[in-house]
């Protein structure tokens, strides 16, 4: 077992799962929908789909996963052939500093889409919520962790299959505390993800006796980190966390390069990535971080299913880089059976019944894929979907109230495994 074996975060209480995966269970009582139940099928449903998920950007390696999850859910909905279609329009997110999504999302959203998903990064989705949910347009992301978005005036029409971060600071909080680290230093990426997962991490660590010692922030397109490197370090921090997205390519070398031991790092999950072509080998050897989702090997079958429908639609394979590839999954099947449930493809029609099919709505019953799902509602009965990146269970404002984080340690090759303790 690990070196730590329950953690406690606001409204979620956490344990150990197979000394890997920490599950989450929401406190919060479900409430506010109640289950209309479907007339069966009313007929073929073609339902339109927008992403507009990192193609570019700081979060550009996390694009080709989670657009493969897309194409496969696709793919699978539309195999399925239980009375509704999927028509995707396929953009991009971009970052902050690009702004690749001022002119995505009117092109989405002129093309009828009822929902869109993305985007990975919280501050990006943040700087469009508004215009989606404003025309009426769900926004589903898989990827997005900032507490912000719980309690944002959505007009009850943005959902996430990725949990809060309240919960992945815990978790990274106690672990570093576990580690028997006493002080902290933290470098933050200045957005409503960085600095609200870098509060959740220091409210954890602190609570267990340790002090952060420094938590120097950057903005979005700066290229030069030598300030922050000096500010954290002259501090003489036991450990420091990168809350960052790619810019790490650039501070994670100077930083340890510059002397800081590699094992008294840690990673999250805009930057817990596979760096084997990055970096010289050995250089993150020992570094450890943590990512929302489940252990990816107890999902294989499912990864490599992803990985070879992605490839055999003319892309590169994914080398492994699977994070929140089952969570677009997800968002893509839960989408098609609200719609299907609902019998509509209007965006706030089928965000009445998201709850419903996740399971947040007492009554359903269990089912694992969507042709199952697809079989119970068209039966006229209440279906409860569990995806491939775990029970989800949305609850009133949207959040999936179960979830899992995955601590990870880095080996000699700067690729990153599931760590036991």
């Amino acid at each position: 077992m690990g070196a730590f074996t329950k953690a406690t975060a606001s409204r979620k209480a956490a344990t150990v799962l197979g000394s890997f995966a920490l599950l989450a269970t929401s406190a919060l009582v479900l409430g506010g929908c109640a289950a209309g139940g479907s007339g069966g099928p009313v007929g073929d449903l073609t339902l339109k789909l927008g992403t507009a998920l990192p193609e570019t950007g700081n979060l550009a390696f996390l694009g080709p996963p989670e657009e493969a999850g897309v194409a496969l859910a696709v793919k699978d909905v539309n195999d399925a052939a239980k009375g509704i279609t999927i028509d995707v329009t396929w953009g991009d997110s971009g970052d902050t500093d690009n702004k690749a999504y001022e002119t995505e999302i009117p092109r989405l959203l002129d093309a009828g889409v009822s929902a869109i998903l993305g985007a990975a990064s919280s501050g990006t989705s943040l700087q469009f919520i508004d215009q989606v949910t404003g025309a009426g347009v769900i926004q589903f992301s898989p990827a997005n962790t900032s507490a912000e978005l719980t309690t944002y005036d959505d007009k009850g029409l943005y959902f996430r299959t990725a949990p809060s971060d309240v919960l992945q600071g815990e978790v990274l909080g106690n672990l570093i505390a576990a580690d028997g680290h006493q002080t902290l230093g933290m470098i933050v990426l200045n957005d409503s993800y960085g600095t609200g997962l870098a509060k959740f991490v220091g409210d954890a660590f602190t609570a267990a006796g340790g002090t952060v010692v420094a938590q120097p922030t950057y903005n979005t397109g700066d290229t030069n980190f030598t300030s922050q490197i000096a500010e954290v370090t002259a501090a003489d921090p036991d450990a420091i966390v990168l809350i960052t997205f790619e810019e790490v390519k650039t501070i994670a070398p100077e930083l340890i390069g510059g002397g800081f031991p590699a094992k008294n790092v840690y990673f999250v999950d805009g930057n817990l990535a596979n760096y084997s072509e990055d970096f010289a080998p050995g250089l993150l050897e020992g570094a450890k971080g943590t990512v929302p989702g489940l252990d990816l090997n107890t999902i294989k079958d499912f990864t490599t299913k992803m990985n070879d429908n992605w490839v055999a639609e003319g892309h590169d394979d994914l080398a492994d880089v699977f994070a929140y590839g089952p969570e677009a999954y997800d968002a893509v099947v839960l989408l098609a059976l609200a719609s299907l449930e609902a019998g509509s493809t209007e965006g706030v029609k089928i965000a009445e019944k998201l709850q419903e099919v996740s399971g947040g709505v007492d009554g359903g019953t269990k089912c694992t894929s969507f042709a199952e799902c697809a079989d119970i509602i068209n039966g006229g009965g209440q279906a409860d979907y569990d995806g491939v990146s775990g029970p989800i269970t949305f609850n009133e404002v949207g959040d999936p109230t179960e979830a899992s984080i995955g601590v990870y340690q880095y080996g000699k090759d700067n690729v990153a495994v599931p760590y036991y303790g």
